[in-house]
């Protein structure tokens, strides 16, 4: 029997890139997208979603603006509604149908790695998913369910605008592929590894990203107590 995968925002661009990948390596795949009418952003959606061995959380958009006094409100209540709400709506229903050994795989970005200065409003979504990823591994791997980000660099997808990519073109930056994107997700999901995020630049194997530790309080006698209790 084949294992069962959904992907979301998986009618074009990284997301059918996934869809192809997950087929070739065997798997029963089912596009979720809002061209065929799934919202991710909709509970009520999600609430039709059932039992999945692999989820692709995939579905995004931009953010607006580089000058935060021209952020349009209506754009950015919706970058945040599909990039994060789409991830937070998704896995939160996952954690209930999801079966043990599940595994889930989150596209975030580098932008949700390091700063963005053309598009603030989607790097900030971008890093709420992968804080979201990296906070809800724990409590996910309890349940015997696996999730990790892919964070792609700069791909030549449907949005990158014509304009942009002739720059890119023209100054000689390499662009990630849709394919490329689409291996990286195959690594995060197949690494043995959860709450982990895996930088995709052009060129290189996915990179599984160490993030730098944060400075730990001081006792009175200087000495460091570490990172804080975990009480769940």
């Amino acid at each position: 029997m084949k294992h069962r995968a959904i992907v979301t925002g998986g009618a074009s661009g990284i997301g059918a890139a996934i869809v192809e990948r997950l087929a070739t390596e065997g798997l029963d795949v089912g596009s979720l997208d809002l061209s065929t009418g799934f919202d991710v952003t909709e509970p009520t959606a999600w609430d039709a979603v059932g039992a999945v061995e692999i989820a692709c959380l995939n579905a995004g958009v931009l953010g607006g603006p580089a000058d935060p006094a021209e952020i349009d409100l209506e754009s950015y209540r919706r970058a945040f509604a599909v990039n994060v709400d789409g991830v937070v709506l998704g896995v939160r229903r996952l954690a209930t149908v999801m079966p043990t050994g599940g595994r889930i795989v989150c596209t975030a970005s580098l932008a949700g790695l390091t700063s963005i200065p053309e598009d603030p409003v989607y790097a900030a979504t971008k890093h709420a998913v992968v804080g979201f990823v990296r906070s809800v591994a724990p409590s996910l791997e309890k349940r015997g369910i696996s999730i990790n980000a892919v964070c792609p660099g700069i791909a030549d997808t449907p949005m990158l605008s014509d304009i942009s990519r002739e720059r890119f073109r023209s100054a000689g930056f390499p662009l990630l592929g849709a394919d490329d994107v689409a291996a990286a997700v195959w690594v995060a999901l197949t690494s043995g590894e959860t709450g982990h995020a895996w930088a995709v630049q052009p060129g290189r194997p996915p990179v599984d990203f160490r993030f730098p530790r944060v400075p730990g309080p001081r006792t009175a006698d200087d000495g460091s107590v570490g990172a804080p209790p975990s009480f769940s």
